[in-house]
């Protein structure tokens, strides 16, 4: 059947509900863009893949926050707080995979329980009012007149459509947009973290502390070892501190794999399982801490760092980042330090993200947020990360709810509106 093709018989599709704004992924940008729309008002649905929320941050086991922002950001981490769900890193507990301590180790590095936050979202999202779909994955964009109009979706129920007034796309890979036939970058910078993948899995039963004095007492040692792990695996991967001093989380990271190839994403699964077991057993042999340590799990979600990115009406460029560009419509204010890595030279204190980059230069009736957003690659590199994403999806469901109240398309929304209702939420734009 290879170089054939099958014509699908035309049907109806049920219409299972009719929602003023919509979100298709779950990930740090699609909860908290549903999050935002419903708190200001907006009947909302969010629609996801897995049977839990939070994408990468959960499922995907990406447990590392290097800063904190204010909104949703910082809700985030107090309630992780209260449920004793996050732990905060010395500079010894935190050194990472090349053996050099993390900048901002201490109270500006934490590890969160991904479990916790699981629940910690579910009880957000259902407080707001968000209603859910789990389960259910995202296909196909309903287009009319060059607007998205809604989305088609495949369940255990069959494939159905749900109706929005504003849809969000915030699948990570521009699923929705690029279905719709909205203008997307899809070159990935293979020299760039964005181009690795991962699957993520943790060891436990062992004693972090231990470990990492020994490795902060033996550095030439560990940086053979570390070698060795490399040799073993067959792809660069190593022990970080978690959320717990008895678990340890192995992030890795693969090259040479599309994410949006499906026989690659299959590939790259059974690669990271196969090393799992040999990886483990020359941890327990060798490490101390590790002796009677055990397999805890893997994620369940495979780590995508990059691929589809909007064009948008404004494109954020690693000179926007060297030269602190301002803008009037900046929805999302980092500081230029954050973010995945540190920029090269001297770089302004401030960095905004103007809204024009969750908006498509080409298709009404759609938003982005999360890593999809309008970038070059190096901008995306840098801000493609858990924290920012919730900044973006804060600020893209704020702006659907405003869309929907003032019966406007999305890239009709008065900036200065946002950005007050943005403000009022914490946000300090």
């Amino acid at each position: 059947m290879i170089g054939k093709t099958y014509l699908e018989p035309p049907r109806e599709i049920n219409v299972l509900k009719e929602v003023e704004v919509l979100v298709i992924g779950s990930g740090p940008g699609g909860i908290s863009a549903a999050i935002a729309a419903a708190r200001e008002g907006a009947d909302t649905l969010l629609v996801e893949r897995y049977g839990h929320l939070g994408g990468m941050a959960t499922g995907g086991l990406v447990l590392m926050y290097t800063f904190w922002l204010p909104g949703q950001c910082m809700e985030w981490r107090e309630r992780l707080e209260k449920l004793e769900g996050i732990r905060f890193l010395s500079s010894t507990q935190g050194l990472m995979l090349g053996g050099s301590a993390v900048p901002g180790s201490g109270p500006g590095i934490s590890m969160a329980d991904p479990e916790l936050l699981k629940c910690i979202l579910n009880d957000m999202a259902g407080e707001a009012g968000v209603k859910l779909l789990l389960h259910s994955w995202g296909t196909q964009a309903i287009v009319e007149d060059n607007t998205v109009k809604g989305v088609i979706f495949e369940s255990k129920s069959g494939r159905q459509a749900i109706m929005g007034k504003v849809v969000i796309d915030a699948t990570g890979d521009g699923d929705i947009f690029a279905a719709a036939g909205a203008e997307f970058d899809g070159y990935v910078n293979p020299k760039l973290r964005t181009s690795q993948v991962a699957v993520v899995f943790r060891i436990a039963n062992i004693d972090w502390d231990t470990f990492a004095e020994f490795r902060a007492a033996n550095p030439e040692k560990w940086a053979e070892m570390r070698e060795k792990v490399d040799e073993v695996a067959g792809f660069h991967l190593g022990p970080i501190a978690s959320s717990r001093n008895d678990v340890t989380w192995v992030n890795n990271f693969l090259e040479g794999y599309n994410i949006l190839n499906v026989e690659d994403l299959t590939k790259a699964e059974v690669t990271v399982r196969k090393s799992m077991v040999p990886v483990f057993e020359y941890f327990k042999k060798s490490l101390p801490g590790f002796e009677k340590s055990f397999l805890f799990d893997s994620a369940p979600q495979i780590g995508t760092r990059g691929s589809r990115r909007i064009i948008g009406e404004y494109i954020f460029s690693e000179d926007d980042m060297k030269n602190g560009a301002t803008f009037e419509d900046a929805v999302a204010v980092f500081a230029n330090g954050a973010g995945a890595g540190s920029p090269q030279g001297s770089t302004p204190p401030r960095l905004e993200m103007p809204y024009r980059c969750l908006v498509p230069k080409s298709m009404d009736g759609l938003l982005v947020a999360g890593r999809n957003f309008s970038s070059d690659t190096v901008m995306n590199t840098r801000l493609n990360v858990i924290q920012p994403c919730i900044a973006m999806g804060q600020a893209a469901g704020t702006a659907a709810a405003l869309a929907v109240q003032s019966n406007v398309e999305p890239r009709k929304v008065d900036y200065k509106a946002l950005r007050k209702r943005l403000a009022a939420q914490g946000i300090p734009v």
